[in-house]
């Protein structure tokens, strides 16, 4: 297992295939010199990705991090994508679906997508996890597939089952996307420096 502050990830995770463990950080904030951790995150990939990579081959990790380009690239690249969130801190599910809602919103709006059917979508997200409770340990999962501009979201608790939803606007799951993998305006700083170290890396084999 890889372990992302103490909480552990598996290194392959198998959904129609075998995805790797490319990259993983947490979301944290400071208040008053304190740093307060709120999930860990593990990004999982298609080995393939590096193939979509091509022209970003021999740059260092450091400078792939500060290449939004590159992880446009990596957000489009027809391969299979798997994000998976794991609570340190316990929240309200409520919580959480507001920060995704905003994150999401404020990039469509930007990108003048931001409809009727984009609300109605997004909406449908924020209810799905408004009413969760995000204990310590429970996980939400991102599943991308390859070939197809939808997104499950699963969701998993100690005691209950696995609920799930599945997201079909193309607009919202690519915002949901670059909200974890959006270069520097990524949720997850530490995310992101580890996939482009990860993919450099790979890059260079």
């Amino acid at each position: 297992m890889v372990m992302v502050d103490e909480v552990p990830f598996p290194p392959q995770i198998t959904t129609t295939k075998p995805l790797s463990l490319l990259g993983h950080g947490i979301t944290d904030i400071e208040i008053h010199f304190l740093q307060i951790k709120f999930t860990a995150i593990g990004v999982y990939l298609e080995p393939e990705v590096v193939g979509h990579l091509q022209q970003w081959k021999g740059k260092p990790g450091n400078v792939l991090a500060e290449d939004d380009n590159f992880f446009e690239a990596l957000i489009n690249a027809p391969v299979e994508k798997f994000l998976r969130v794991v609570v340190i801190k316990e929240i309200k599910g409520s919580q959480y679906g507001v920060q995704l809602e905003s994150a999401v919103r404020d990039r469509l709006a930007a990108d003048d997508k931001y409809e009727e059917e984009e609300e109605e979508a997004l909406e449908k997200v924020v209810e799905f996890f408004q009413s969760k409770y995000f204990k310590k340990d429970s996980v939400i999962t991102y599943h991308f597939p390859a070939n197809s501009a939808t997104a499950e979201i699963a969701f998993t608790t100690e005691g209950k089952e696995e609920a799930k939803i599945k997201v079909e606007n193309a607009n919202v799951v690519e915002m949901i996307k670059k909200w974890y993998l959006g270069g520097t305006r990524g949720v997850s700083a530490t995310t992101i420096s580890s996939l482009a170290n990860a993919l450099s890396a790979e890059l260079c084999k």
